[in-house]
């Protein structure tokens, strides 16, 4: 067994009672308990993606035997979040589960938890700083790293957009620094348009509609988010007749993040390439795995876990579990596995 999370591993693994009244870490105001109501804050409901895992909540925390509030949304909002766990704070939550929206921002949202000595388990995306018993996320520089190599081994010459996430959002950050860094490196003959789209549909369609119309010899577009930017994408291409399916000399190569039902239907189709599925199903239990012992007072330790991750400490000294975020294209994409291929379907 390969379990390092918790600084009792070797007692977890040889059977502790479920709430792990006698597990603990580090002891807290709820050290030794592990019970309570859980606050969930999604940053956003207006991408399948986030759809997707707001769904997989009830189902994990009923699997888990956590009791959750109804999930709040923030609603693209960061201020909007702070105030959001704020309420939920003054509900008495025990732990809090957040999917930050701004690195910086969220920090005031973390102190106010740890004032409560309430603790958070940021998912998706990393706090600059703060504290938080565990970030549930998978390698962002991956993602622009992969999707590097997919449209330059396919592209090797010419013009590309990258239609960038929230740069405020270490998500964007990563994913943008780590796609620019790559083509530089390995493709110099590659050069890269950046729309910067904050996770916007409308800024998505609005960017790439005036850059196709200056570029219409755009070779390829790596979008940072499937889940707002795949239908705007479409449909500008299709409006200037340059959605062509793989293998046509005129394609365009797409490829995305996220994972959804709709991008894995979009490759099968070839109107996009590829696609880095982001863990949707993984990213809510895991949440709910952590904040269930983050609350009995356990702490946690870099290294392997027993789910084939690693947890790896940030530079800020946070601690995320890394989750696996396969690749998907034309050669994989009716994997049963893959999150997008079991959404909606009875387990």
């Amino acid at each position: 067994m390969k379990r390092r999370i918790a600084a009792v591993g070797t007692a977890l693994a040889l059977g502790c009672a479920p709430v792990l009244t006698a597990c603990g870490g580090d002891s807290g105001s709820n050290a030794g308990s592990g019970s309570g109501r859980v606050g969930v804050v999604l940053p956003l409901l207006t991408s399948p993606f986030w759809e997707s895992y707001d769904s997989y909540i009830p189902k994990q925390a009923a699997a888990q035997d956590v009791r959750v509030l109804q999930t709040v949304n923030s609603d693209s909002d960061p201020s909007k979040q702070i105030t959001d766990i704020q309420n939920l704070l003054s509900q008495d939550v025990k732990g809090l589960v957040v999917s930050p929206l701004d690195s910086a921002a969220i920090v005031a949202g973390l102190n106010a938890a740890q004032r409560k000595d309430v603790p958070v388990v940021a998912v998706d995306v990393a706090p600059d700083k703060g504290k938080v018993a565990m970030v549930v996320r998978a390698d962002n520089r991956a993602y622009g790293e992969k999707a590097c190599r997919q449209i330059g081994a396919a592209v090797k010459t010419g013009k590309v957009v990258q239609i960038q996430g929230d740069l405020a959002s270490i998500n964007g950050r990563d994913r943008s620094e780590a796609f620019s860094a790559c083509v530089k490196k390995n493709y110099p003959g590659i050069r890269v348009l950046n729309i910067p789209a904050v996770w916007k549909a409308e800024r998505a369609a609005a960017g790439l509609e005036a850059l196709y119309t200056a570029h219409p010899d755009i070779k390829g577009i790596y979008m940072q988010a499937g889940g707002v930017y795949l239908a705007p994408t479409l449909s500008t291409l299709r409006r200037h007749d340059a959605l062509v399916p793989a293998g046509d000399p005129k394609h365009i190569v797409i490829v995305s993040n996220d994972g959804i039902p709709q991008e894995l239907d979009a490759i099968r189709k070839g109107q996009i390439d590829a696609t880095v599925s982001q863990p949707a199903d993984q990213y809510a239990k895991y949440g709910i795995y952590y904040i269930k012992r983050a609350m009995a007072g356990e702490t946690f330790h870099p290294g392997p876990t027993d789910h084939d991750s690693t947890i790896v400490r940030l530079p800020s000294g946070i601690l995320e579990d890394r989750l696996s975020a396969p690749l998907v294209t034309r050669a994989n994409v009716d994997d049963a596995s893959l999150w997008g291929n079991q959404i909606g379907k009875s387990s």
